[in-house]
């Protein structure tokens, strides 16, 4: 049963993930002011749960703010591209063995496959909107089935920076992620945790290159 203590709170998520996906998409482009009363005529939502939804995504790493321009858009670099794939490459590793040993000890790995199958639909019908939340929604659930509470808070603000990298970097083949993925999902199935930990590992590595060139005539460096 709700309450009105939960109202604030989820009209604040509902903010935040509506202010995050106009930056992801480019419609709050970097450098770009965010007005709290802008932002609550625009969204129909008072002033409360945009400055809530603002702080968070302060802390999530999408707008900077200062006491004299307010809060804009984050310009994101190719130093916080980078360092986002080292980040990965830990957690994320980590999270695939976690989920493999789950599959290994009789947990379901049913809403896995549901995604994965989005994940292929999506991608053989070339959607590029689709292709980075389906994108990001597997890996959140691969963190999700490993069970570890303290995996799941660690990487919940970095899914969105996911989510917005794999929109920027939407020139790479879907083809070869989704291939990537289905071998990652398949390891995860049959509980082989270190294949799985391994193609993770992989998997995130193989992406850096290619992102960060393409994006080196789109991002500053630092």
């Amino acid at each position: 049963m709700s309450t009105q203590a939960d109202a604030p709170a989820s009209s604040a998520d509902a903010t935040r993930a509506r202010i995050r996906e106009l930056i992801i998409s480019g419609d709050f482009a970097p450098g770009s002011r965010l007005r709290e009363r802008e932002l609550s005529q625009a969204l129909d939502v008072s002033r409360v749960p945009v400055r809530e939804a603002l702080q968070q995504l302060e802390a999530e790493g999408f707008i900077d703010t200062s006491p004299r321009r307010g809060a804009t858009v984050k310009q994101i670099t190719l130093r916080d591209i980078n360092e986002l794939f080292d980040v990965r490459l830990s957690l994320e590793v980590l999270a695939a063995r976690l989920a493999a040993q789950a599959a290994a000890r009789g947990e379901s790995t049913a809403r896995l496959q549901h995604m994965m199958d989005k994940a292929e639909e999506a991608t053989l019908r070339h959607d590029h909107t689709e292709i980075p939340l389906i994108n990001t929604a597997l890996h959140a659930e691969i963190v999700s089935m490993g069970g570890n509470s303290l995996l799941e808070y660690s990487m919940k603000p970095l899914l969105g920076r996911m989510q917005w990298l794999f929109t920027l970097t939407g020139h790479r083949d879907p083809q070869v992620q989704c291939a990537e993925h289905l071998s990652l999902c398949r390891a995860i199935y049959d509980g082989k945790a270190e294949l799985a930990a391994a193609l993770a590992f992989a998997h995130v590595e193989l992406g850096r290159e290619p992102s960060l060139q393409g994006l080196a005539g789109q991002l500053p460096e630092n």
